[in-house]
């Protein structure tokens, strides 16, 4: 039989507002249960939902960068449905004018090229309350959540295989990041997955199964999709071998968890559809309604999009797909590089300082580089340092954390750093007499004789005794030595001898 996996994946991303979607209350992660909702909220009768403004920018920019169709005239709807985090007994979301539909969002393939994958559509909804009942014999409903602004991108089902889905998720969170629509973080419940998976059977005769359609609610992690998906096709296929009843026709589509312990999905319900919600028009809130000078406005606020971006850094600056994960995290990071460069940095310097100082420094404190508050002179001051010879770099790294935590302690601290200034005063600038440099050099020989015989007969001994012997003249300099110098003068003392 030939086997083919079907696959679409549903995905909410939090937008990165600064409150709900319909109220004031404040987005705020892990803060003391039921200490951030309304009337609103709740929907108590009176009260009445305003829409963000902020979130449906964010919901129209990763619509136009999901190559969607946005639409001039969206409004809102409620999906009934009774759950104990939704004390409104409905959500409100959009249903059948969504804000961007059509599209498509290409992710590369291992062979070096790229798929497109088609969206149906991305519209805006509030995220419902938090259930808690681990470690109870009953549920608490914490209600910070609701009213949380969600954009939902729904694929259609052209992904291939489970690692395809993965690519997808994890391109996905680098461009809604890279937007600066949403942080994604999985940890804190901004970006959740829900895959839908069912397989394509023929057997001998020509004859297609299709099984039923598993939807895997709500996966926080990109290991999760993969795992899932994996195990769910295998699970489908079993159950077909032992049942050719088991088909969608017959089965209908159905909604799974999936045991992050034992690495199994758990079925839960059927699945409801469309007509089960009974949307109808939310009668509290206007339409919103955007025209072709708006639109054209927010086009221009897309600017370069990742992939293009990263092909492009690849192209012109030699940089590696891992370079450009750090270094394009988001496009202020991506902005601040791109300064630099034109201020004339190095590009092979200022691409290993960013990947291995100002990022390290970065991480420390759960940032991106641009977020750390140096600008595009300080990189390029640090880059033109080692690229002259002033610093090593192994200093560059002293001197830039020096520098940040004088922001920290100082926020103008970067605003006209003199990082050769900070270099000689914490007594990192290498020494590039030449005088210095020869009595270090004729030092280091006369105390290893010995590897700078083999540096001039032996061969097989001739790299590394020279690689000591460089060793060695930095430790007498207490690492003052420019190495590049202290190389070529003992080449030039092993020559000598020659």
């Amino acid at each position: 039989m030939t086997i083919r996996p079907i696959i679409g994946l549903e995905i909410h991303v939090q937008l990165a507002t600064r409150t709900k979607l319909f109220c004031g209350c404040r987005l705020e992660f892990a803060a003391a249960p039921n200490t951030h909702f309304c009337p609103v909220c709740l929907g108590l009768p009176g009260a009445l939902p305003v829409m963000n403004r902020q979130a449906f920018e964010f919901a129209v920019l990763g619509g136009l960068a999901l190559e969607c169709d946005i639409a001039g005239v969206t409004k809102w709807d409620r999906k009934s449905y009774y759950y104990p985090d939704m004390p409104k007994n409905f959500q409100t979301s959009q249903y059948d004018l969504p804000v961007a539909s059509k599209g498509g969002f290409s992710i590369p393939t291992v062979d070096g090229t790229s798929r497109r994958i088609g969206i149906i559509r991305a519209h805006l909804e509030e995220d419902a309350g938090k259930n808690l009942h681990e470690g109870l014999n009953h549920t608490r409903v914490d209600l910070n959540r609701a009213g949380t602004p969600l954009l939902e991108i729904v694929t259609e089902p052209d992904i291939a295989n489970a690692d395809e889905a993965y690519t997808f998720c994890v391109e996905l969170q680098r461009l809604v990041r890279f937007l600066g629509i949403s942080d994604a973080d999985m940890q804190k419940g901004q970006m959740r997955f829900e895959p839908n998976v069912n397989v394509s059977i023929t057997d001998d005769d020509g004859t297609e199964y299709r099984t039923p359609i598993s939807e895997i609610k709500n996966l926080n992690s990109f290991r999760s999709v993969r795992s899932s998906i994996e195990y769910e096709i295998r699970r489908q296929v079993d159950v077909w071998q032992d049942d050719h009843d088991y088909t969608l026709e017959k089965r209908g589509k159905q909604n799974f968890g999936w045991n992050d312990q034992r690495e199994v999905t758990e079925f839960q319900r059927g699945k409801e559809e469309s007509h089960d919600y009974r949307y109808f028009a939310e009668p509290d809130l206007v339409p919103a309604k955007l025209d072709a000078a708006e639109l054209s406005g927010f086009r221009a606020r897309l600017g370069e999009l990742p992939l293009v971006r990263q092909a492009r850094f690849i192209d012109s600056f030699g940089m590696t797909e891992k370079d450009c994960e750090i270094i394009m995290a988001d496009s202020a990071t991506a902005a601040l590089y791109e300064a630099a460069i034109d201020a004339g940095a190095d590009a092979k310097i200022l691409t290993k300082q960013f990947v291995g100082v100002w990022n390290h420094i970065a991480s420390a404190s759960q940032q991106s580089v641009a977020q750390t508050g140096i600008n595009a002179s300080t990189v390029t001051q640090l880059a033109k340092l080692v690229a002259d010879g002033t610093i090593s770099a192994s200093a560059a790294a002293q001197v830039a954390e020096h520098h940040c935590k004088s922001i920290s302690a100082n926020a103008d601290a970067s605003a006209a750093v003199d990082l050769a200034s900070v270099a000689a005063e914490l007594g990192l600038v290498q020494e590039r007499d030449e005088g210095q440099l020869a009595e270090w050099v004729d030092a280091a020989i006369a105390a290893n004789q010995q590897a700078f015989d083999d540096a001039t007969t032996n061969p097989k001994k001739a790299k590394a005794a020279l690689g000591f012997l460089r060793g060695q003249v930095m430790k007498l300099s207490q690492g003052k030595a420019d190495p590049k110098l202290a190389g070529q003068m003992l080449e030039e003392r092993l020559s000598d001898k020659s």
